[in-house]
Parts: structure tokens; C-alpha cells; sequence
């Protein structure tokens, strides 16, 4: 597979492909981390944020040739919003603004089609991320891990604060890494 990538802004008319590529990512590269029944729940937790698209802080990363030959092959975004992570239907959302002068900015719903792991995409997504949320006045920021993404966040300098378990109504667990990056 050839490895050409480039990315742009997210689009509300990407949203089905971006949820395919996220279904995907939750069933194959979660399967070593999580059991079957914590991944049937996972979606309670993880998923598309539409806010993210709104406020133009959601990329999709692209491979192949010209616009009629592109598929979204990964996604990733940030946050300026206090909410930490999930999707549109999450419980504990908060569209409170973030202040770049003393909040964290969120690193948002990463996600990798299973067929185009470990080709860089997470990286991509990453230096996007991050070079935009500095653009943006942040010089800190936060986020929720999955097990599967702990190697990345820590490759890229973000260091635990805790480990927790998301609790569906049905009571099962999931686990979420919480992780902080300062910039220099």
C-alpha cells in the first residue's frame, strides 16, 4: 500500500464515513485491551463529537489520488470545549469554552481504519492536533486514553494522572486513561 497521506478539516457530510472508520477502530484495534462485553459498551464512551466539526478543530486524514479517489483512512481532532471526550450522545458534555490561559485543550476522538495501523496516521494526527491547539493560544493539554492509545499519548510526552473505569447503566467498566502534556 502506497503511503501517501493528507488531511484536511472535517465536514458534517464526512460524519457516516468518519463513524465507519471509528466502528471499525473500536472493534479491531480495542480487541487485545478490551473484553467482548467492554467493547459492545465501548460506544456509550467513544464516538463522533459533531462539535468538533463545528468549531473547525476535527481533521480527517485521506489517502489516495485527487479528490473522486480519497478515502478517510483515519480522524483525530481537538477540543476547546471542556468536554474530555465521547460522542454527540455521551453522558457529561459541556460545551463551556476553554481558556487558553489557564485551561488544557483536549486531544479529541482519534481514530485509525484497522487496514492503515501503524502507517503514521497517529502521528499525523497528533503534530495536526497539537500544532493547531498551540495556533489556537493553548500551551497545555489533556486527554482520555483508551489502553490501545496509552503508547502513542506517552510517545508524543503525555504523562498519567489517573486510571479510571467509565461505568455503563448497565453496569459494565471500561477503562480511560487520563494523560496531560505542558508544551515548553
Amino acid at each position: 500500500m502506497s503511503k501517501k497521506f493528507t488531511h484536511r478539516l472535517a465536514t458534517m457530510d464526512d460524519a457516516p464515513a468518519i463513524r465507519d472508520v471509528m466502528t471499525k477502530a473500536i472493534y479491531e484495534l480495542q480487541k487485545d485491551f478490551l473484553s467482548e462485553e467492554q467493547l459492545k459498551a465501548a460506544p456509550n464512551f467513544m464516538g463522533l463529537d459533531t462539535t468538533l466539526i463545528q468549531d473547525q478543530t476535527y481533521y480527517v486524514i485521506l489517502h489516495g489520488e485527487g479528490m473522486d479517489n480519497e478515502t478517510i483512512v483515519g480522524c483525530g481532532g481537538w477540543g476547546k470545549r471542556a468536554t474530555l471526550y465521547g460522542g454527540d450522545k455521551s453522558a457529561g458534555r459541556s460545551n463551556e469554552l476553554l481558556d487558553p490561559k489557564k485551561d488544557r485543550a483536549r486531544v479529541r476522538a482519534m481514530y485509525c481504519h484497522p487496514d492503515w495501523a501503524r502507517n503514521g496516521i497517529g502521528s499525523m494526527i497528533m503534530n495536526i492536533v497539537e500544532g493547531a491547539a498551540r495556533d489556537a493560544g493553548f500551551n497545555k493539554m489533556t486527554l482520555g486514553s483508551t489502553l490501545a492509545g496509552e503508547k502513542l499519548y506517552q510517545h508524543y510526552g503525555y504523562k498519567e494522572i489517573s486510571r479510571t473505569m467509565d461505568v455503563t447503566e448497565d453496569g459494565v467498566e471500561v477503562p480511560l486513561i487520563r494523560m496531560i502534556k505542558d508544551f515548553k
